[in-house]
């Protein structure tokens, strides 16, 4: 979250990084939540369970189920990074019952990032102070539509995925480089470049969604303190 020329340093479990700084203008800081597993567990569905054969086979398998069928997957492999910062912490499959088969695990899979963004996205608001309008969405997972209205529902704020969704980290890169050079005239140049391709809106019941996080919440305290 791009909080300007103020820097917010977190009370909330964020990291506070310096943004970017073009010329003699004053730097723009931001606030980052790391999260260590996110596209990381849809290839554990893959080679570790072999539920799937190709990453992108895990929104067809997902979407055999209406639901998550009260499963939750906490991806706490090596811990828990931001907000929690739990290196004791270890996965977790929580709510099973003989209904549940894989169609629920692949969903809970791919909406265990959408409550792991939830959570980051939270702690960002009360760090700053800055209500989240709109969440831009970048990266190999945003191609899955089905986790792309998930996020939209489970943040209640509406999601987008631009035009030019990989690779952003070096895009942004090459940006400034091209301010630094003149082969961009100003910043006005950088955002006649990013476009939309699409927006997912929320579509869930408040009830359900604030039940959804709820179980999310209990089943990440379920993974804490596991190593002693």
């Amino acid at each position: 979250m791009n909080t300007g020329t103020r820097r917010v340093d977190s009370k909330y479990g964020l990291l506070t990084t310096m943004g970017y700084k073009f010329g003699d203008r004053p730097a723009h800081y931001a606030l980052e939540g790391s999260i260590a597993i996110a596209g990381a567990l849809v290839q554990w569905v893959r080679d570790n369970l072999g539920l799937i054969e190709r990453s992108s086979d895990i929104e067809s398998l997902a979407k055999t189920v209406k639901d998550n069928g009260g499963v939750y997957l906490v991806p706490a492999f090596s811990g828990l990074y931001a907000p929690y910062w739990k290196d004791n912490a270890r996965g977790v499959i929580a709510g099973l019952t003989r209904y549940a088969n894989k169609g629920h695990l692949a969903r809970a899979a791919l909406e265990a990032t959408a409550f792991q963004t939830r959570d980051v996205v939270e702690a960002m608001e009360k760090d700053s102070s800055i209500k989240l309008d709109v969440l831009r969405a970048d990266g190999g997972m945003v191609d899955d539509d089905l986790l792309m209205q998930f996020q939209a529902d489970i943040l209640n704020r509406p999601v987008v995925r631009p035009v030019t969704k990989d690779a952003t980290t070096a895009l942004g890169a090459a940006y400034a480089a091209g301010l630094a050079v003149g082969y961009f005239k100003d910043l006005k140049d950088l955002r006649a470049n990013w476009a939309v391709e699409h927006t997912w809106k929320p579509n869930l019941d408040d009830g359900e969604r604030e039940e959804m996080y709820k179980l999310w919440k209990r089943a990440v305290t379920r993974s804490f303190d596991w190593v002693s």
